[in-house]
């Protein structure tokens, strides 16, 4: 009888936990979707059959980009033949995804550096300096949101990002004169603290106007974008659903093209900027009061990349020096500088490629056995001095290794930037996304 009680019990508080496990908070894996990626040409080009299967997988569907008009201050389509009824319709074929994937909520991203911004006027700034003009963008974008049936909307504010650090020769003196934490000598934006202010009181008043429809608000932190100047974190959280920290491309071949060094690192190496990795950006955001469970981790779902001289040594450790400013553009992103993961993925040592030679040639891979810092793959500068290419890269491996990172400090989750990067047509593996799928099996 005893033993039947004993197994009675263990049963019980199996199913307990079970039970707990199932209703236990699930961690946020919000994938962006950027709509430029649908008109591309050749193998970049991200249809919706081939989004679909993304889907299963993400909690949000980020869909991005909506722009300001500088002159009525409204939030517009940045393409209206491809969003707009009018022409292709991808606003409400994007949300339409909802009657096939009904766990899945559906954002419009307003500017994401996709937005294009006068350096002497800027509008995303201006916006914020009037509240008048604070009224049409507020109006504006419920209007978006409901005719299109998003569930909200993601704020990626386009404001000035931090000077790139200048490297001084020597690994010992890379960040000489390095005096302020985040700007140094440079006055990133001489109204910051209005701005900030001014920007505190558009994610109230918009809040404000989403709440009757149950609308989601959402911020994403862009690339260097210096959180210490443009958010005031007690203030804001309350009034957002979630923050999208784009804890990435602290390094590129445009920001820093004489020095090729890690884009994302988990956190800081030394003899380098001590806020650029993820783990600082998270903290920074934890310290000052953000509800963990409302931090998503951005990772960028692509690889920055340099071209090596035959000054830049033959060992391609980091930080690389003499490099000549950002690597070839390739087949499929078509931007110098930068690859999509199929791209570095049929750059590294494969059957196809392993006889080749030149600018051809397989890169050597560097494994991070620390996990601390991310992969690197290269290949030096031959003896014309050519042909030398750096590019560092998340990976599945680095990818699930930040998410093991978010599951263990309690974040919300992870936020995927974009699936468009990402292999998913399954050329690199046979798996078609195969960095978003590492992330949610670690999550």
């Amino acid at each position: 009888m005893k033993s039947l009680i004993l197994l009675c019990a263990l049963f019980g508080a199996i199913a307990v936990q079970q039970t707990l496990a199932v209703a236990g908070p699930s961690s946020h894996l919000v994938c962006y979707y950027d709509g430029s990626s649908y008109v591309r040409e050749g193998l970049a080009k991200l249809t919706l059959p081939d989004l679909e299967p993304a889907l299963q997988f993400c909690s949000h569907l980020v869909y991005g980009y909506a722009s300001i008009n500088p002159t009525t201050n409204k939030l517009v389509s940045n393409n209206e033949k491809l969003d707009l009824d009018v022409g292709t319709g991808l606003y409400r074929t994007i949300t339409g995804l909802k009657k096939k994937f009904p766990h899945l909520k559906v954002l419009l991203s307003v500017g994401g550096d996709r937005d294009e911004v006068d350096p002497d006027s800027n509008k995303y700034l201006t916006l914020l300096e009037s509240s008048n003009a604070r009224i049409p963008f507020i109006n504006s974008a419920h209007s978006l949101v409901k005719t299109y049936g998003f569930d909200g909307l993601d704020i990626a504010w386009q404001f000035p990002k931090n000077k790139p650090k200048k490297v001084h020769g020597g690994f010992g003196k890379f960040w000489k004169g390095f005096k302020k934490v985040f700007t140094g000598d440079f006055v990133v934006d001489e109204k910051a603290e209005e701005h900030k202010e001014a920007f505190t009181f558009l994610m109230r008043e918009l809040k404000n106007a989403l709440r009757p429809d149950g609308y989601l608000l959402g911020l994403t932190v862009l690339p260097n974008v210096n959180s210490s100047l443009f958010y005031d974190v007690p203030a804001l959280v309350n009034n957002l659903d979630y923050v999208n920290l784009m804890a990435f491309d602290f390094q590129t071949p445009q920001r820093n093209p004489e020095v090729a060094d890690y884009p994302a690192p988990l956190y800081e190496l030394n003899e380098r900027n001590p806020e650029s990795n993820v783990n600082f950006q998270v903290q920074y955001w934890l310290q000052n009061h953000c509800p963990a469970t409302k931090i998503n981790v951005g990772i960028a779902a692509y690889g920055r990349s340099w071209k090596m001289t035959k000054d830049s040594g033959l060992t391609g450790l980091p930080p690389v020096p003499e490099t000549d400013k950002a690597g070839p553009a390739g087949v499929q992103t078509q931007t110098e500088g930068l690859y999509s993961w199929p791209e570095v993925c049929s750059k590294l040592p494969n059957n196809a490629n392993q006889h080749l030679k030149g600018a051809d040639q397989p890169l050597r891979k560097v494994n991070d056995p620390t996990k601390r810092f991310g992969s690197y793959a290269y290949r030096s500068a031959d003896d014309n001095g050519e042909n030398g290419l750096w590019v560092a890269y998340e990976d599945p491996d680095s990818a699930a290794n930040k998410a093991a990172y978010v599951k263990a400090k309690g974040l919300g989750g992870v936020a995927l930037v974009d699936l468009s990067y990402d292999d998913f047509r399954g050329a690199c593996s046979g798996d078609k996304y195969p960095i978003l799928r590492a992330i949610k099996y670690k999550l």
